[in-house]
């Protein structure tokens, strides 16, 4: 087996002296999956993302990604930094923080030309990413003159112009009509296809049954509740009622029934939020 891209052992964070996170963690990405991060509003998971990212550090426990320990004394090494900012990419929820070029163009662009390509080969890459993604008609646009979903779509094509190994996407179905929704559902399985690691944060179940090969739901409590196979996770109703992904009163969407002889997820206890542990 191959080793995973990412290990998290015992992670845990807090925001300020008491506001916990995330608590006591053990996760590892493998290598060309789409991991779908499930758990309510506030339940860690985009904390967890930012964690994979190097943009916050674990108040406890490890994280190693490409088999190194992933630190902020690390990030500071030139090296590192340039190596692991081309190989990951991080999409935000919201795409406004991503976004200060004044056209499409050059926002796709930014990257390749900090990455050392130089402008031909630059222009080259954002001409076909941009045809790839039927973006071409916006080149010219300014990107804050764009709609939400457009907006979302040059943020993700700015992430794919670096072409990461990895791509770390929060809530990535949010607040989008459902033909953009439909196109980034489909994007998700074409990143797939063509190897790449996707590890999305969300809480759209619809999206992890269709495109997760694995699953993790996040508990209330900051700790991991269960990870296994997506379709077995998504089978087990008490599970979800419990996690606060789906409401009793709902419609009886889930659970869905998981192929023959799919694995079963690993289920944890669910527990009450840490205390600080002399952090």
């Amino acid at each position: 087996m191959t080793t995973p891209i990412y290990e998290l052992a015992g992670v845990s964070y807090c925001y300020g002296d008491d506001i916990v996170a995330l608590d006591g963690v053990d996760l590892a990405v493998r290598r060309g999956e789409t991991l779908v991060i499930l758990g309510a509003n506030g339940s860690g998971k985009s904390t967890l993302l930012r964690l994979l990212d190097g943009l916050i550090f674990a108040g406890q426990g490890t994280v190693t990604a490409f088999g190194e320990l992933l630190s902020e004394d690390l990030l500071e090494t030139d090296r590192f930094r340039r190596i692991f900012r081309s190989r990951v990419g991080f999409l935000f929820q919201n795409p406004d923080v991503q976004l200060f070029s004044p056209t499409v163009f050059e926002e796709v662009a930014f990257a390749p030309l900090q990455l050392g390509l130089s402008p031909d080969e630059a222009h080259g890459r954002v001409e076909d990413l941009l045809g790839w993604l039927g973006m071409a008609r916006l080149r010219e646009r300014s990107p804050m003159q764009l709609s939400g979903g457009e907006k979302k779509k040059v943020a993700l094509a700015a992430v794919l112009a670096m072409n990461p190994e990895v791509l770390l996407l929060d809530e990535p179905t949010a607040a989008l009509d459902p033909r953009t929704r439909h196109w980034f559902v489909e994007l998700a399985a074409e990143l797939g296809r063509t190897g790449k690691t996707v590890v999305a944060a969300s809480h759209d179940l619809d999206f992890a049954r269709q495109r997760g090969t694995r699953a993790v739901v996040i508990g209330e409590d900051h700790r991991i509740a269960a990870v296994g196979p997506a379709a077995a996770v998504l089978a087990d109703r008490g599970l979800l009622l419990a996690a606060n992904l789906i409401h009793e009163g709902d419609p009886c969407r889930y659970p869905a029934a998981p192929p023959r002889g799919a694995p079963a997820p690993v289920f944890y206890p669910f527990a009450a939020p840490c205390k600080r542990r002399g952090w």
